[in-house]
């Protein structure tokens, strides 16, 4: 019996993120990955992840250069599923207070704020306790709650709550896992979160083989 085939995961390569170390996570994990910017490889993609290091309006103004923000967002229509790491996850909001302000990939409502940690240093750096709210494909097997790692001073304010899969607290609760449709996010670093972060990217993975047997769930408008 032949093995299954693996889903073909890009790692959007935008110039800011652990674009190698999430791409060696996905491979862990049973996708077929690899980084790129050149659009006809991510449009041929089973899935794409957006990874994010460093500050919203410039990962969003190199974005827009590399007119990868009108590419994403035709990807994420298709019914392509997405995943946000980090500030990847708060790069698929509407916008950002950080640094005066900026518009985001707007695929989900809401704005990114500073977070709110009275007497506690930012960035929020460890691991942080994640307890889920909702039932999703993306969490299924992790425990209640989950252990992942963090390293950001801002947060996503969604518009709705019933996109926040997860939540977690640093000073104030916020969205640490958000999904709709198709397009997903963690505000956490899977990549380096040991056990737990590694099955969050093992349904990512699996929610694109999903996507590449045919089953794709547009994003709802």
């Amino acid at each position: 019996m032949s093995a299954p085939v693996r889903p073909r995961i890009a790692v959007v390569d935008y110039g800011m993120g652990n674009r190698r170390s999430v791409e060696k996570a996905l491979e862990r994990v049973g996708a077929s990955a690899f980084v790129s910017r050149d659009p006809a490889a991510l449009r041929a993609a089973d899935g794409l992840l957006l990874p994010g290091v460093g500050a919203f309006p410039a990962a969003m103004a190199t974005i827009r250069e590399l007119g990868l923000d009108a590419l994403l967002r035709e990807c994420a229509a298709a019914g392509m599923p997405l995943f946000g790491s980090c500030m990847g996850m708060q790069l698929l909001f509407e916008r950002s207070q950080e640094h005066g302000g900026a518009e985001g990939l707007g695929l989900l409502r809401g704005e990114v704020r500073e977070l709110r940690a009275p007497g506690l240093k930012l960035p929020h750096i460890g691991w942080s306790e994640v307890r889920w709210r909702s039932s999703s494909r993306l969490l299924a097997g992790l425990p209640d709650p989950a252990f992942l790692y963090h390293v950001h001073s801002f947060v996503v304010h969604p518009a709705g709550e019933d996109v926040v899969l997860g939540e977690a607290e640093y000073g104030e609760r916020f969205p640490a896992v958000v999904g709709a449709g198709n397009v997903f996010g963690a505000q956490s670093h899977p990549e380096k979160s040991s056990t737990h972060g590694l099955a969050l990217l093992g349904n990512f993975v699996a929610i694109c083989a999903e996507a590449r047997a045919g089953t794709r769930v547009p994003l709802a408008s």
